[in-house]
């Protein structure tokens, strides 16, 4: 359990020094230390106010460094590259609830240390009372499965493609086909927000208007996720034009708009925020560089995201299924106990009837967003084919059919197995 006043956090390091001693770097770097002891830096001030080393385990050595390091080339340090997971804790009261202040200690200057060749945030816990001080998800699961009707299964949603070109009448009309074919959840793809060809002040009214139609024809709302990425004063307008609309959903790619404007769009807008972390490989793909997921989605969900990106199992991206499923099963942990805190999944990248199953046994429940562009759009008989042959999927799995027994009484899943291939 996590201690009342400080905020944990563990790392993967590597360096040719004594890793203790680059472990009592860290915690003085983060916290109230620099290279040389300081007047005023009095031992009751450290009582209070330096970060702890919890524990340093120590790993595997390297014949090469993982990373570049000029001061250690300089000083011309050998090897070994000695691999070590640190754990620190900082104390509560530097920080306060102030969530841009809380990455910069966690992280910040570390990556930029001296002693290191290689360092990576691996994990981050923080303590209930500390939890409370941030936005709660608005929705979460339970409220985004209210929003769109979907009681129980996966929410099977696709992608606006081409991911941009189309004006808003183009926009409005393809939105209209996905939902007669039965989608649940409709996104902008992340590089479509606000361009020229189709502005949101055009685009939202345009879209939200056959979706309304839709609404008063079926009793359905499909979730629209607006891609709102802007600067703040232009996603809180946004938002309020899409809620105006009957909309329940933006979208924002957390990575650019920052911590700051993200936790200002959630205290605007009651709608949906669905969390776009295009980016994050560049934070984590180096496995002795960057941030985890789960260190990374715990604070963008003190932000109050909603839903959370996590690619998906046998996908188009680079990541490891076992990335991918670890992902999902941190967006359903709480961030502190006693809190129902959790955000709903978004399976995406590549994902069609035949990625079913893996997903289903990997993660052994529904509570996700199943995401399908061309699993959907580019299925043989049609993007309500496509969609159909999704749901026959989920339907098979929650009852341990094979998926090429359930396609005989199925056509359109047989279609899409003879078309995209053997899962």
């Amino acid at each position: 359990m996590t201690a009342p006043d400080r905020i944990h956090a563990s790392y993967l390091i590597e360096t040719p020094l004594d890793p203790a001693a680059v472990a009592e770097v860290m915690a003085g770097e983060q916290s109230c230390g620099t290279f040389k002891r300081v007047e005023g830096e009095t031992d009751a001030l450290r009582a209070r106010a330096r970060a702890t080393v919890e524990g340093v385990e120590p790993l595997d050595s390297a014949a090469a460094p993982s990373l570049p390091n000029a001061r250690l080339k300089r000083q011309q340090v050998p090897g070994p590259w000695r691999r070590a997971r640190v754990r620190l804790s900082f104390p509560v009261a530097n920080i306060g609830a102030n969530l841009p202040t809380l990455a910069a200690t966690v992280a910040g200057n570390l990556y930029d240390l001296g002693e290191s060749t290689g360092m990576r945030l691996e994990t981050l816990q923080v303590p209930a009372g500390y939890r409370r001080r941030f936005d709660l998800p608005r929705l979460g699961i339970a409220g985004t499965r209210a929003a769109t009707g979907v009681a129980q299964g996966a929410l099977v949603g696709t992608i606006i493609k081409p991911n941009v070109g189309f004006s808003s009448v183009q926009t409005a009309e393809l939105v209209g086909r996905l939902c007669a074919a039965g989608v649940d959840f409709i996104k902008d793809d992340e590089v479509c927000a606000d361009p020229d060809h189709a502005p949101l002040a055009e685009r939202v009214p345009a879209v939200m208007a056959v979706v309304r139609a839709h609404q008063q024809r079926t009793g359905k709302l499909v979730m629209v996720a607006f891609n709102i990425t802007d600067e703040v004063d232009a996603m809180r307008r946004h938002a309020d034009l899409v809620q105006r609309e009957g909309g329940s959903c933006v979208m924002a790619s957390l990575n650019w708009c920052g911590f700051s404007a993200i936790q200002a769009l959630r205290r605007h807008t009651p709608l949906a925020l669905h969390g776009h972390r295009n980016g994050f490989g560049a934070l984590s793909r180096h496995p002795l560089l960057g941030i985890s997921f789960q260190a990374y989605q715990t604070l963008w969900r003190l932000a109050g995201v909603d839903h959370m990106h996590v690619h998906g199992l046998a996908g188009k991206f680079a990541q490891a299924d076992a990335e991918v499923i670890g992902s999902a099963h941190d967006c359903y942990t709480p961030l502190a106990e006693g809190l129902d805190d959790a955000v709903m999944p978004a399976f995406s990248s590549g994902q069609w009837a035949g990625t079913v199953p893996p997903t289903w046994a990997a993660i052994g429940r529904d509570d996700l967003l199943f995401m399908s562009g061309g699993g959907i759009l580019a299925h043989p008989g049609g993007p309500a084919a496509g969609v159909a042959s999704i749901r026959q999927a989920w339907a098979a799995v929650r009852t341990g059919q094979p998926l090429a027994e359930a396609a005989r009484q199925a056509p359109e899943l047989a279609q899409a197995l003879a078309f995209f291939g053997t899962p």
